[in-house]
C-alpha cells in the first residue's frame, strides 16, 4: 500500500475542499490525467494502479492527525474537521484504463467536493508504482538533499517542500523533508505534505488552486473568472491563506481584473508559470500604480525551480519585496531518474449533476501548459483578447 496516511496530501486539496462545501456542495466535475512527458506505463500498470487505490478505501483521518490540522489550520472550521474525520475514499469515482501501447487514462468524476482529494495521490501513487515496476532505486538522497538545504540557507532564501505529486517516493520525500528541516533552519519555512508537517513538526504550507478559478471561468465566464473566483476565496477564508495564483487566465488578465480591494486583502502572489523577472517587474509596476508599498508584499515562486533559478530571482528582488520558493520535484525526485511530466487537472463541471457539463480550461503564461479541450481554449483566449 503506497498511501498509507489519511494527510498524506497537500494542504491546498483540504483548503479548496472546504470552500467547495462552503460555496458549491452539489457541483459535479470531471478531473483527467494528462501525460505531458508520453511515458509508456509497463503491461499491468493499469491493474496495480487501481489495486491500490481500492486500498486507498481503508484510509482514516486519526485522532493525531486531526489534533495536529486543529492546532496549525486556525482556518477550517470544527464542522469540517468532524467531516475529514469521517471521510472514506471512493475508488468508484476513479476510472483506470490502458491501452495496448502502454497508455495510461485516468478519468475521476463525482460531487466536486469528494473528488477534490483524489489529485495529489493519485499522482503520488503513479509515480512511485512507475518507478517501483522499473525496479529503480534511488542515489543519494540525503546528501544532495543536505548540499540543497545548506545553499539555500546559505543565499537566505526562504522556502517550502512542494514535492508530494511527483516524488520519487513516500520514503523519499521523507527523508528530504527531514534533511531541510534540519540543515536550512529558519529558512525552511515547511511542507505542502500535512502528514509530513506533523511528523517533522513543521509548518504545513499551501495556496490556492487553478482549478478554483477554472471552475469559475467554466460557469460564470472568462472575463469574471478571477474577479469571482478571488472574492468567493476571501467570503470562505476572510483573508486568510492569503496567496493568490495569477496564471490561469495569463497574468496579464490577471493584473487587468485584480482590484485595489483584493490587492490590498491578499498578502501576495504565487508565480507558477511564465519568466519570474517578468512576473516581479508587473508585479512592482502594479503595486506601485495602486500606490501599495511592495515590501508588505510577498510572491511565492514555484515553477520549475533549482538552485540557479532561486539565485537569479532572489538577486533580481533584491529586497524589493518578500521572496519565498516552493520547491517541488527538485527535492522530492532528484534521485537520479527522470521525473514523470503528469498532471491530473479539472476538465468538465457543473453545478449539480442534474446540469450540462462545462468545459474546464488553463491557459497558463506558457503555451506548452495549456490544458483542457483545444476549441474551448481558443474561446477563452478570444474572450479576453489574447493571442
Amino acid at each position: 500500500m503506497i498511501i498509507k496516511y489519511f494527510t498524506d496530501n497537500d494542504l491546498y486539496k483540504f483548503s479548496v475542499m472546504y470552500a467547495i462545501q462552503r460555496l458549491y456542495p452539489w457541483s459535479y466535475v470531471k478531473y483527467e490525467f494528462i501525460n505531458r512527458g508520453n511515458n509508456v506505463f509497463p503491461a499491468g500498470f493499469a491493474q496495480r494502479l487501481t489495486e491500490e487505490l481500492t486500498q486507498m478505501e481503508k484510509l482514516k483521518m486519526t485522532k493525531k492527525e486531526k489534533a495536529f490540522m486543529e492546532k496549525k489550520c486556525y482556518f477550517f472550521d470544527p464542522v469540517f474537521m468532524d467531516f475529514l474525520e469521517g471521510y472514506r475514499y471512493d475508488s468508484g469515482e476513479v476510472f483506470v484504463s490502458q491501452n495496448e501501447q502502454g497508455e495510461l487514462s485516468v478519468v475521476v468524476e463525482g460531487y466536486w467536493y469528494r473528488t477534490v482529494l483524489w489529485e495529489v495521490p493519485l499522482m503520488a501513487i503513479i509515480s512511485e508504482l512507475y518507478f517501483k515496476m522499473a525496479n529503480a532505486s534511488p542515489s543519494d538522497v540525503e546528501s544532495r538533499a543536505v548540499k540543497k538545504a545548506k545553499m539555500l540557507a546559505e543565499i537566505q532564501a526562504d522556502y517550502s517542500e512542494f514535492g508530494t505529486r511527483r516524488r520519487f517516493s513516500f520514503d523519499v520525500q521523507d527523508r528530504v523533508v527531514g534533511c531541510l528541516k534540519e540543515h536550512s533552519k529558519q529558512f525552511f519555512k515547511g511542507t505542502s505534505n500535512i502528514y509530513l508537517a506533523m511528523k517533522h513538526d513543521t509548518t504545513p504550507i499551501g495556496t490556492m488552486p487553478h482549478e478554483w478559478f477554472m471552475y469559475h471561468g467554466a460557469l460564470y465566464g472568462y472575463r469574471a473568472a478571477n474577479i469571482k473566483a478571488l472574492e468567493a476565496w476571501v467570503e470562505v477564508f476572510g483573508g486568510s491563506l492569503g496567496i493568490t495564483l495569477t496564471d490561469t487566465y495569463t497574468t496579464d488578465s490577471f493584473f487587468e481584473s485584480f482590484s485595489l480591494k483584493q490587492a490590498k486583502l491578499f498578502d501576495g502572489l504565487r508565480c507558477d508559470s511564465g519568466d519570474p523577472i517578468e512576473f516581479i517587474d508587473k508585479t512592482l509596476a502594479f503595486y506601485k500604480q495602486n500606490r501599495i508599498e511592495a515590501e508588505s508584499k510577498t510572491i511565492v515562486f514555484s515553477d520549475s525551480l533549482n538552485l540557479d533559478v532561486v539565485k537569479r530571482i532572489k538577486k533580481y528582488v533584491n529586497n524589493r519585496l518578500h521572496d519565498t520558493y516552493g520547491i517541488g520535484t527538485f527535492f522530492s525526485n532528484d534521485v537520479g531518474v527522470k521525473p514523470l511530466n503528469m498532471v491530473v487537472k479539472l476538465t468538465s463541471v457543473k453545478s449539480s449533476p442534474k446540469t450540462e457539463f462545462h468545459q474546464a480550461v488553463k491557459l497558463s503564461d506558457v503555451l506548452g501548459k495549456n490544458t483542457g479541450n483545444l476549441k474551448e481554449i481558443e474561446i477563452c483566449k478570444m474572450t479576453l483578447g489574447l493571442d
